[in-house]
């Protein structure tokens, strides 16, 4: 895993632009603490930092393909390719040598032989950026499902791009504002596809390609989801789901590196988990590692709410001993999800404040830092929620009925609600509500159509295709920022484009057959879990109950309150603030009800550190 920078300009030399590419490639470090690597021409200039973890020693970057003295093509490449040695033998085959053994080399040839096309001959996780000097062309990649990030904005003369908004923002050609759509991004759950906080930045979207060339910018789909009938009984499509299953997991423990995996408890951790062990013993390796997280006070007094009925650790120690893994479990002290150190390196790796999810952006730091010092790779159960249909909104009439994001309906949409202390006046300005309806009416015309499909299976098909290509962006993107902030890769099996292919076309009666959530999956991996395990409710990511966690909260806007210089106090409601500073705390602090708080501290804290001009 990597971080990714480039700069095209036709109408400058930039071999004397050296120490601004070096900059930009410099603000990824953190994804990429093994190497470095700069590569210059006179009109493009590409960098890299390197996470080592195939070819230890050969996958270095930028790397270049020559042919009789010339570069024929250069490429800076994040993520894992899993059928690279496929790929490799097919493209042998066509006359290509290879001088490393790194999945690199084999994306480069690929470019190399199929062109454009080559991204729909990879299965993985990838941002790439590929700069072909013969016709001074770049093409951007972002894998199918968008499990890398990758950001451009254009110049009057070519194209600035990273895997993260900091590369960009590092060059003095980019401007550090923000105007009223950007701040709509960022206030809202709605993650509209291409579009980015910072004024003139974009992202390439999930299976998308950028192509920049002296004719000007072009973009095209090469994978979208499509509709497709399916015509698998339950037996043939269980059995389906499971031999996919199996291939990916089998294919992502592929390292040079030690590797683990990400244990909640949860039916999706625990199937990747129990997959992993089976395969590594069979393999004549192991056991796997594994590591779960939970905090110190959860373990003594924990307190049920409206989505966690259960602590996690019973459940994660159940299926430690059962599948045999060498586990280790993460505790935290809530005290530290408030450190400014830790809160100035979340803010650092996400560009922008964290919205959503208060106190689960700092404690996955912590986690993956504490993973870190024992593994450099991490197989994750993200996103079979979203692709199976885990959450509770896929089964709650009224969010199924709603004409909007069923995650911002009655009964969840409190956990996405951070503007409680944002002035009225601001709120209206921005128009969320309108910014949200025309967001989700976007996206319902993108759902592709199965000649036939009955309403209500057509419906169940828009909230799966909502929540794949809109919700779970969310969730990779916060999974990235916070793993790759400590250099750790992880890898999510479930984002695998043939098992999402395959899922999303299987009716709704298949994938909710036993009257529960993820019945296919539950179905797939029956025999390799405990019954408690497969019988457990859905249940989130822990979140600190922890009194004193809110108390430093309210410490923290005190100060900010009585400092005349705070630039987010103009975009605040004083009496909120006060109000909120009188009430009493809680002798236990729940999550949705610390969401104003939350966002007015990472607001001060953003506009501060980055010295952001709000074109309102």
């Amino acid at each position: 895993m990597c971080g990714i920078v480039g700069w095209v300009d036709y109408a400058r030399d930039l071999t004397s632009e050296r120490a601004t590419a070096r900059a930009m490639t410099d603000t990824m470090a953190c994804r990429g603490p093994d190497a470095e690597g700069l590569w210059t021409s006179p009109h493009a200039a590409l960098g890299h930092r390197r996470l080592a973890v195939i070819d230890l020693e050969g996958g270095r970057q930028p790397m270049a393909a020559e042919a009789d003295g010339r570069t024929q093509a250069v490429i800076t490449f994040c993520g894992e390719i899993y059928n690279f040695r496929e790929l490799r033998a097919e493209l042998g085959g066509r006359g290509h040598a290879f001088r490393t053994a790194s999945d690199t080399e084999v994306v480069l040839r690929a470019y190399l032989e199929w062109g454009a096309a080559f991204a729909d001959h990879l299965n993985g996780m990838f941002a790439i950026g590929v700069w072909d000097p013969r016709s001074q062309e770049l093409l951007l990649v972002r894998d199918r499902m968008g499990v890398k990030p990758l950001y451009y904005l254009v110049t009057p003369d070519g194209i600035l791009f990273g895997s993260e908004p900091k590369a960009i923002l590092a060059n003095p050609m980019a401007p550090r504002r923000v105007d009223a759509d950007g701040l709509r991004e960022i206030l809202d759950m709605v993650k509209t596809p291409e579009a980015a906080v910072f004024s003139g930045m974009r992202e390439v979207r999930p299976g998308q390609l950028v192509r920049l060339n002296r004719g000007g910018l072009s973009k095209h789909r090469y994978w979208t989801l499509e509709a497709r009938e399916h015509t698998d009984d339950r037996e043939t499509t269980i059995a389906t789901v499971r031999g996919l299953l199996e291939d990916i997991v089998a294919r992502q423990l592929i390292s040079d590196v030690p590797l683990c995996t990400l244990l909640s408890g949860g039916l999706d951790s625990s199937a990747v988990t129990a997959l992993a062990a089976r395969t590594l013993a069979a393999q004549g390796n192991g056991p796997v590692h594994s590591f779960s997280v939970d905090f110190d006070a959860a373990q003594r007094d924990f307190q049920p709410d409206a989505v966690r009925g259960a602590a996690d650790a019973p459940f994660v120690r159940e299926l430690v001993a059962h599948a045999g893994t060498d586990h280790t479990e993460v505790l935290l002290d809530s005290g530290d999800l408030a450190e400014p150190g830790v809160r100035d390196a979340v803010l650092r790796a996400v560009d922008q404040p964290p919205a959503f999810w208060g106190d689960m952006w700092p404690s996955l730091y912590l986690l993956f830092r504490a993973v870190r010092q024992r593994s450099t790779v991490a197989l994750s159960g993200e996103a079979a929620d979203e692709l199976f249909g885990g959450y509770r909104w896929f089964r709650n009439p009224g969010a199924i009925r709603a004409g909007t994001f069923p995650w911002l309906t009655s009964g969840s949409a409190r956990y996405f609600g951070g503007l409680g202390l944002f002035d009225a006046g601001l709120k209206e300005k921005l128009d969320i509500p309108g910014h949200r309806q025309e967001r989700y009416a976007d996206a319902i015309a993108e759902v592709p159509v199965l000649p036939g499909e009955d309403a209500a299976e057509r419906r169940m098909r828009e909230m799966t295709y909502l929540n794949l290509t809109r919700f779970v962006q969310t969730l990779l993107d916060r999974k990235d920022r916070m793993s790759m902030a400590v250099g750790l890769e992880v890898r999510v099996p479930f984002c695998d484009h043939r098992l999402v292919e395959y899922v999303f076309n299987a009716p709704w009666e298949l994938k909710s057959f036993d009257g529960r959530e993820k019945s296919l999956l539950r179905a797939a991996v029956a025999d390799l879990l405990p019954r408690g395990i497969l019988e457990r409710v859905k249940t989130p990511y822990p979140a600190t109950q922890d009194p004193a966690y809110e108390r430093a909260l309210r410490v923290e806007l005190a100060e900010l309150a009585a400092d005349p210089n705070a630039p987010v106090l103009p975009l605040l409601d004083g009496e909120k603030v006060r109000r909120l500073a009188d009430r009493p705390l809680g002798e236990v602090s729940r999550p949705y009800d610390r969401g104003g708080l939350e966002l007015a501290l990472w607001f001060n804290r953003w506009l501060t550190s980055y010295g952001i001009t709000l074109d309102l």
